[in-house]
């Protein structure tokens, strides 16, 4: 797969275009990516963020570039301390109890670990050195306490968002000021107010505006100069215009080579966020799916594009990574065998190399080619769901079906290695991905199916005995009550499929009766899940 730099190409906001990925530090990267603000239970959106640049993570890694990625907590702000108060709760411990929370959902999610994860508490005394610096170089003044940063001293402010100075009143997190210079000046310290959290400061006691708490704690980790910075779109104003503005005013050779911002995810085509109470959080929806078929949703479209969000989409999802799980543990079940006896890492026991068929090599080879051609290009994951990937699974299926005939033993090898070498290259793309499952695919399987009788408020004991109850139906032709059954479990969610003499069951996205097909073939591909 693509390991130089030149081949990857990343949109930047800066500029507004794609460009070459080039490194401040060769074959290392610094990565910083806002966090969330921890006073609730993290919501889509946040998810959506947090899965987007995981995916880059990976890939940089898998590309062997040494990154330091830091993501932030914000553990003290107005909104921390005004949720505190109405539930009577120590600020603090309030957002240290959904610091943790968040990283809950992120470890659901398979997100891995940033290196850092700081705390605006833990790094107070960068933040005030970094705003008497501003002070000092003259871009901020101090009211009553607080402190102000001075937009007209920063002649390119607005560089990012292309927005102009008046438009920082609108700003969600700015409150209209009558001792500001300029009402687009926005805070680096707030005086506190009266029972509030604060900290000592050579302003008075008060505590860090927002937009300065990541300027500082990324010039703490990766330095004024480094390479990606990212976040939501609804950051670009004004919070990362802000952080562009004031880091400069701190250090003169302040420079982010790229700014990456993800898409939103929309509830009926409207924005999802806690300010509209539109929105669900990430616990809400992982209550009734797994985690990995929200990531899947959430890859399903690319990072920059809108995302709607719709129980459909979700249903989508989770049918398409049970079909994955399935199919890989199928082709698992079928090479076991094969590895404890006659086969070993390609070989066979007369110490023959067993070849690949040619159609499982135009299958890897394709696989390698949409990976690199996708990723490469801005991390374009939605067509490897739909793509190679998906084609791959079909080819581990006819396989598996072939391998049933009766074959010579040398046919029958080359089938297993072929099976095994197709499946270690969708792996491959799966780890990056974050789609590989933790736990194995038997214990993820069952998870998907629990998850599966949940929403359809049945237990597994229901299913079988509707199952036995639909067998007796067919032997008794009674076909009417037979295909009645398999609607009906068909509209909750529940597919039934008839492999030889048995009946199993999957789960499906729910099948309104009159659309209900008549046969549901075993291990049919899933609808894409896209949007």
């Amino acid at each position: 797969m693509a390991k130089k730099e030149e081949e990857f190409r990343i949109h930047n906001s800066l500029t507004g275009v794609k460009e070459a990925f080039k490194t401040v530090v060769p074959g290392k990267v610094g990565m910083y990516v806002c966090g969330v603000t921890a006073y609730d239970f993290s919501h889509l959106g946040h998810a959506r963020a947090a899965v987007a640049f995981d995916v880059l993570y990976r890939y940089l890694l898998h590309l062997g570039y040494d990154v330091t990625y830091v993501r932030n907590f914000t553990d003290i702000d107005d909104k921390i301390i005004r949720r505190a108060n109405e539930i009577g709760e120590d600020p603090l411990s309030l957002s240290s109890r959904f610091c943790n929370e968040y990283k809950i959902d992120m470890a659901a999610l398979q997100c891995l670990d940033p290196t850092h994860e700081p705390k605006v508490t833990e790094n107070m005394e960068q933040i005030k050195d970094m705003i008497s610096q501003i002070i000092k170089n003259g871009f901020a003044y101090t009211v009553e306490g607080d402190v102000f940063f001075a937009v007209d001293k920063s002649p390119n402010y607005g560089k990012l968002s292309g927005q102009n100075l008046n438009s920082n009143r609108a700003g969600e997190r700015v409150a209209v000021d009558s001792r500001k210079q300029n009402p687009a000046d926005f805070a680096l310290w707030k005086a506190a107010k009266p029972g509030e959290k604060s900290w000592e400061s050579p302003w008075g006691p008060g505590r860090p505006g927002w937009h300065i708490e990541c300027s500082a704690m990324s010039a703490r980790y990766l330095t004024f100069k480094f390479d990606i910075h990212g976040g939501g779109i609804d950051l670009i104003f004004p919070h990362h215009e802000n952080e562009i503005a004031q880091s400069c005013a701190a250090c003169q050779e302040s420079n982010i080579s790229y700014w990456m911002h993800n898409g939103h995810v929309n509830n009926n085509n409207e924005k999802m966020s806690k300010s509209l109470g539109n929105f669900f959080t990430i616990r809400q929806i992982t209550e009734r799916y797994h985690p990995l078929a929200l990531r899947h949703f959430l890859i399903s479209a690319h990072y920059r594009s809108p995302l709607n969000y719709s129980v459909s989409q979700l249903e989508s999802a989770s049918e398409a990574v049970f079909y994955i799980y399935q199919t890989l543990q199928d082709c698992e079940d079928a090479i076991l065998p094969f590895e404890e006896g006659s086969l070993n890492d390609g070989v066979g026991q007369n110490g023959k190399v067993i070849r690949i068929t040619s159609d499982a090599q135009k299958c890897i080879t394709k696989i390698l080619e949409e990976f690199e051609m996708k990723m490469k290009d801005d991390l374009q994951t939605a067509p490897l769901l739909t793509g190679a990937l998906l084609e791959g699974l079909k080819f581990i299926n006819s396989s598996l079906s072939s391998l049933k005939k009766k074959q010579q033993k040398q046919q029958q090898l080359s089938l297993i290695q072929s099976l095994r070498e197709v499946k270690e290259e969708i792996e491959a793309v799966l780890k990056i991905l974050g789609l590989l499952p933790s736990l194995g695919y038997a214990e993820t399987l069952k998870e998907l199916k629990d998850k599966a009788l949940n929403r359809a408020g049945m237990e597994e004991a229901d299913v079988l005995n509707l199952i036995k109850e639909r067998t007796t139906a067919r032997k008794e032709k009674n076909f009417s009550r037979s295909d009645e059954i398999r609607k009906d479990l068909s509209a909750k969610g529940i597919a039934l499929m008839d492999v030889g003499n048995d009946t199993v069951w999957r789960p499906c996205e729910p099948v309104p009766q009159e659309e209900t097909p008549a046969v549901i073939e075993q291990q049919k591909p899933p609808a894409s899940g896209t949007s």
